[in-house]
């Protein structure tokens, strides 16, 4: 089968598609024959070799990919046969994704009603349970103002649709009209281009005064920009990555002195509860299938323009999610 190795850390020119052998499915273990493979911003920092520690060990040449979609092609020992044939979300051990075969715990699979297409229920899947999972880490109510930074990505498409439905007024910020226009089509309230001058405030001209929540996967000099926007007493700013290359910097005394919370989250808590997990993703695309929620897909190419994924999801250059086709 096809699929893009790893060989070396270093740019996005390393990743080289290559003729491997076929996984076969151990016990417990499916086979799905792979039709989309979302990429992660977190991908690229591994083949950067900025994340190496997110690869577990595991030695050099690797194929990267978790989450997949597809048909199920065989099963392991121990699994249902009534499986061959599925139309199936699933995710990897973190490897093993691009690629035309992928072999996945038999736990991780998440059927996939007909009524939404294998592309579109990727690009909602990790990051739709992200998205649901933030909202209620910021305890979002109907009438907050939300500033949502990087609203133009692949979290942030899924985060404003979601908070429109809380009741939310919500601020997009992206750079460039492009992604203004896009979240302007996702029913924002209002967009703000944050590589402007003075971008903080035109957020406060929108709202009338602060923000209550912020929303922040950029961190560095805009993650602390918008904290500055929350509310005294009881702005909250979630801070869920650092895309910047620079995580927030936020002293104890300015949370104690203003009165304001900041919460890490992690994704990960969440998939750490299988149950929890797939009650969101099922709601998710429960929505999208009813028209409530638009899956915002950017990018899609083959396997052999894995390279140019990475490099424009690094330039910025992308909205929404990116997928590969095998």
């Amino acid at each position: 089968m096809r699929a893009v190795l790893l060989h070396e850390f270093g740019p996005p020119a390393q990743l080289r598609v290559a003729d491997v052998p076929t996984p076969r499915p151990a016990e417990g273990e499916v086979a799905v024959q792979v039709a989309v493979v979302g990429v992660q911003f977190l991908e690229t920092q591994v083949r950067a070799g900025t994340m190496r520690g997110a690869l577990g060990g595991a030695p050099l040449p690797v194929i990267l990919g978790k989450e997949i979609a597809g048909l199920v092609a065989e099963v392991g020992p121990g699994v249902d046969t009534a499986l061959v044939g599925a139309r199936v979300l699933a995710g990897t051990t973190g490897l093993g994704g691009y690629a035309e075969t992928a072999v996945v715990p038999a736990g991780t699979l998440i059927p996939v009603d007909e009524g939404i297409g294998l592309p579109e229920a990727v690009a909602l899947y990790r990051y739709g349970v992200t998205a649901q999972g933030l909202i209620r880490a910021a305890r979002v109510t109907a009438g907050d103002r939300v500033l949502v930074l990087a609203a133009a990505g692949a979290v942030g498409t899924i985060l404003v649709q979601l908070l429109k439905r809380a009741g939310a007024t919500v601020v997009a910020a992206a750079r460039g009209e492009h992604k203004l226009a896009l979240l302007g089509k996702l029913r924002a309230d209002h967009v703000v281009d944050y590589t402007l001058p003075r971008w903080t405030d035109r957020v406060r001209d929108a709202v009338g005064g602060s923000v209550d929540v912020v929303f922040d996967h950029v961190g560095g000099a805009l993650g602390r920009e918008s904290f500055e926007l929350l509310t005294p007493g009881t702005g909250r700013q979630i801070a869920f990555g650092f895309s910047s290359g620079t995580p927030l910097r936020v002293g104890p005394m300015e949370l104690v002195g203003r009165g304001l919370t900041l919460t890490g989250f992690s994704a990960g808590l969440i998939w750490s509860r299988p149950a929890l997990a797939r009650d969101l993703v099922t709601e998710v695309l429960e929505l999208a299938a009813a028209g409530q929620l638009t899956p915002v897909i950017g990018q899609r190419l083959p396997l052999e323009r894995a390279a140019d994924a990475h490099a424009a999801i690094e330039a910025r250059r992308t909205v929404g999610k990116t997928l590969l086709i095998p």
